[in-house]
């Protein structure tokens, strides 16, 4: 038994020893790194330290034999981002990978033979190592210094990584580029390439052997300002580096958290992509290019493109086709050229050269740089110089300049630059100010006449109200009153407004009403101000919300308000009665409602209505929530935005019916807007849309996102800015997603309705608020569409997507155990546009 034992024991230590020594026999190697006399073959790897990347060998088409040695995902093993022998693939699996006795790290097939070498000559190749990094990059460092001595990033393939390098060296012309393959399952070299342009200012270039495919316009150092999807509230990390000392002038990216790549495929298009862990996938986050128009000087010189456009190109002003028929053909590469050449007569302020403004443009390529604050500046220049045929300004850049043609210009949609184009007086709308010297004395006489018949009209209207003022009755301070007449006016700053038929209070009727605004009357409060309940002489209950001076929100909140709201008649919208503004004093006066504010239903445990809140009332509250959001959006003759919808701005009349309040953040829309942008945020974080929150704008959709939350908080009972889930670390929203992505929606809801047979319909409105807080507008439905939903008259139900604010930081505050009245937590952020 003992010699048997023995026997084991040699026989498991020789195995190991003949695989230690023999490592090319397919022994895994769980390492990220490949030292002297190591070998790995076709099916080993090694891997980085994280297990982000492995370097190995792969078949990029099942329908192939070929092996290539490359690195890959350790999550996704078919997205390759670098590959050795591009052009010399194995035809079997009989490759292996180790570093040679010249320190090279070699690929060879099965008779040993090189197919492919780092072939770099290192001091010492003794000790020489090669490593596979969490960023992708695998890196040979000297065995003596260990100082890197090569790297794949250096020698990328078809693929852009964060920390690489894409660089252009101004004084020796070398270039580092990614290349694409020659077709999905070829990854030979391709006939596209991708790279730095660091001539005049830096440029990102796709190039069709060798010949421009598409152009991101300069590097300001911030965005690239030929691309469109970089005009955004967050910078996209990346930056451009001159190097003085090297030459080189790099683009990069800094580490991130996230898997992300850019690759360019075989026909010449950047891809941007992130990876999404729960679909296993690659989501594509931007792409170039887009559209005809972002290919390289589609119009030619002197065209303009613009997608919206039909055709899609034109000449710039002052030029025509060279070829009309061509043109008329639809092949505009021949371009346009001037209809009158330029006079560069600098001493005839006349008939001299002038310039037209082209907004929101894509700048022409071959710009030069020259440094200068002043827009001015540049036109003086431009003017100076008889070469210069255009210009443009850009705050980081300065003035740009271009003594060329103009090729590759194009028409953005709401952002790019002002191109300056530089035309003959001829071309230019002078001959409209030799008008000007007739038509200005005759508007200039009308308009005197106009004036004197305006004053006299004055003095008339005047003369006739000071007669009726002495019929009217004007109230002192010290004064009570026993109604809430309409024929009240106020005595000091009535004038200041235009509140049209509005009824107007004096402060000692409001203050009278409520008793002196005596805390007892107390409401609720706000960063508003407070609201009371007051009573009038002739038996009337009122709301009184007096905002105070240190209020966030002032005269025009407080107008806005009166003009939106007393021209709004529906049952679920509060009603206003009146209002009052005297003095430093600004009160809004609405109808009493006698179950208080949602809020104060939903989180205050203390409050005796609380309990009265069944599942029946809930969901009858969000119906009429969404009827009277569909009343503002569609069907009122005004349409308006709320902005600021959350359960303290809900009031609760004695039915139970939801009313909404608050109008003084609200908006109003012509009749084909439909979406606005503001540089100043006002709102309460946690109800406010993602595109509204960070980039201004809003719209319809962001008062669906509000109800989207306010729905998850009737149905949790607890409140979104207030809610932590200390086990899941994820927000009302997140917990929400969560629960019901897991079929356990009912778990989610506030326990007093949480009844088996009320489970269907639950998690029906969970489903319908989550479809409602998606991250993207255009992925939430509309007021009409939700309301259809609730209603079934649409039965099926999309999946949501994960709401962007899922998780929340562990500094979180605990959901109140009293609240006391409402609290509005207003904030306001002024956003600066870039």
């Amino acid at each position: 038994m003992t010699t048997t034992k023995f026997r084991h024991l040699f026989l498991l230590q020789f195995f190991f020893f003949v695989f230690s020594s023999f490592p090319f026999l397919g022994f895994s190697l769980e390492t990220d790194t490949i030292s002297a006399g190591i070998s790995i073959g076709d099916s080993d790897t090694i891997v980085s330290g994280r297990n982000v990347f492995k370097l190995g060998f792969f078949t990029p088409d099942q329908n192939s034999t070929n092996r290539y040695l490359g690195v890959f995902y350790a999550v996704s093993e078919a997205t390759v981002i670098w590959v050795a022998n591009r052009d010399k693939p194995l035809n079997d699996s009989s490759g292996s990978v180790t570093i040679s006795d010249d320190g090279n790290l070699v690929l060879l097939d099965g008779r040993n033979q090189t197919l492919w070498s780092t072939n770099v000559t290192s001091s010492s190749a003794a000790n020489a190592t090669v490593q596979i990094q969490d960023t992708g990059n695998i890196l040979l460092r000297d065995g003596a210094t260990g100082a890197t001595v090569w790297d794949s990033f250096s020698n990328p393939s078809n693929v852009f990584m964060p920390t690489m390098k894409i660089i252009d060296n101004t004084n020796t012309g070398k270039k580092v580029v990614i290349s694409a393959w020659k077709n999905g399952s070829d990854p030979e070299l391709g006939t596209f390439t991708a790279g730095l342009e660091a001539l005049n200012i830096p440029q990102i270039f796709t190039w069709n052997n060798g010949r421009p495919h598409w152009r991101s316009g300069p590097w300001n150092g911030q965005i690239l300002i030929g691309v469109q999807d970089m005009y955004s509230p967050y910078l996209d990390g990346f930056s451009v580096v001159n190097d003085t000392t090297s030459g080189d002038v790099y683009f990069t990216a800094p580490p991130a958290d996230f898997l992300m790549k850019i690759g360019l495929d075989s026909s010449g298009m950047l891809l941007q992509t992130l990876w999404d862990d729960q679909k296993k996938s690659w989501d594509v986050t931007w792409s170039a290019p887009q559209t005809r128009c972002d290919v390289y000087g589609t119009c030619g010189p002197f065209g303009s493109c613009d997608i919206r456009g039909s055709p899609i190109c034109s000449c710039l002003r002052g030029f025509e086709p060279t070829n009309t028929e061509e043109w008329g053909n639809g092949n505009w590469t021949s371009g346009c050229r001037r209809r009158n050449q330029l006079r560069c007569d600098q001493s005839n302020n006349t008939n001299g050269d002038g310039f037209i403004r082209l907004q929101y443009m894509k700048v022409p390529d071959f710009a030069e740089q020259f440094s200068s604050r002043e827009e001015d500046e540049c036109r003086t220049r431009c003017l100076g110089n008889c070469s210069c045929i255009a210009y443009a300004h850009d705050l980081k850049i300065g003035c740009m300049f271009w003594s060329g043609s103009l090729i590759d210009v194009q028409q953005f949609n709401g952002v790019g630059t002002d191109l300056y184009i530089r035309l003959p007086s001829s071309e230019l709308d002078h001959h409209k100010d030799k008008k000007l010297y007739i038509i200005i004395p005759i508007v200039a006489g009308f308009f005197c006449i106009s004036v004197l018949i305006f004053v006299g009209w004055c003095w008339l209207v005047k003369k006739k109200g000071a007669k009726k003022t002495k019929e009217t009755k004007v109230f002192e301070a010290g004064q009570t009153f026993s109604s809430d007449s309409t024929s009240i006016v106020l005595k000091d700053e009535s004038e200041k407004v235009n509140i049209e038929e509005l009824p107007l209070f004096t402060f000692e009727t409001l203050a009278n009403a409520t008793d002196q605004f005596h805390e007892n009357n107390l409401l609720g409060r706000g960063g508003f101000g407070h609201v009371y309940k007051g009573n009038l002489g002739n038996g009337k209950e009122i709301a009184v919300k007096r905002l105070s001076a240190a209020s966030g929100q002032g005269m025009e909140e407080f107008m806005n308000e009166v003009i939106v709201i007393s021209k709004l008649q529906h049952r679920n919208l509060v009603r206003l009665h009146g209002c009052c503004v005297e003095k430093e004093e600004k009160m809004l006066v609405y109808e009493y409602m006698p179950n208080k504010s949602l809020d104060v239903c939903l989180f205050d445990s203390t409050h005796p209505s609380q309990k009265d809140l069944d599942w029946t009332k809930r969901f009858s509250i969000i119906e009429g929530i969404g009827r009277g959001l569909l009343y503002l959006h569609r069907d009122s003759r005004l349409r308006i935005i709320h902005r600021d919808l959350k359960p303290s701005n809900v009031l609760l009349d004695e039915d139970w019916n939801p009313k909404i309040s608050d109008f003084g953040m609200a908006r109003i829309f012509g009749g084909n807007q439909d979406h606005g942008n503001t540089a100043r945020v006002v709102g309460t974080y946690g109800y406010m849309a993602p595109e509204y929150a960070m980039e201004g704008r809003f719209s319809e959709k962001s008062d669906v996102y509000s109800f989207g939350v306010l729905m998850l908080e009737i149905v949790k009972g607890e409140k979104n800015t207030h809610y932590y889930n200390q086990e899941l670390s994820l927000s009302l929203l997140g917990c929400a997603w969560k629960m019901w992505r897991e079929d356990n929606g009912l778990s989610f809801a506030d326990k007093s309705i949480a009844i088996p047979d009320l489970k269907e319909e639950i998690i029906r409105c969970i489903q319908i608020a989550l479809l409602c807080v998606q991250e993207f507008p255009k992925d939430r439905p509309s007021i009409q569409t939700v309301l259809s939903m609730l209603s079934r008259e649409i039965l099926e139900l999309p999946p949501p997507e994960q709401p962007l604010f899922a998780e929340k930081w562990t500094g979180s505050t605990q959901p109140s155990t009293q609240v006391g009245h409402s609290v509005n937590e207003l904030t306001v952020t002024v956003l600066d546009g870039r």
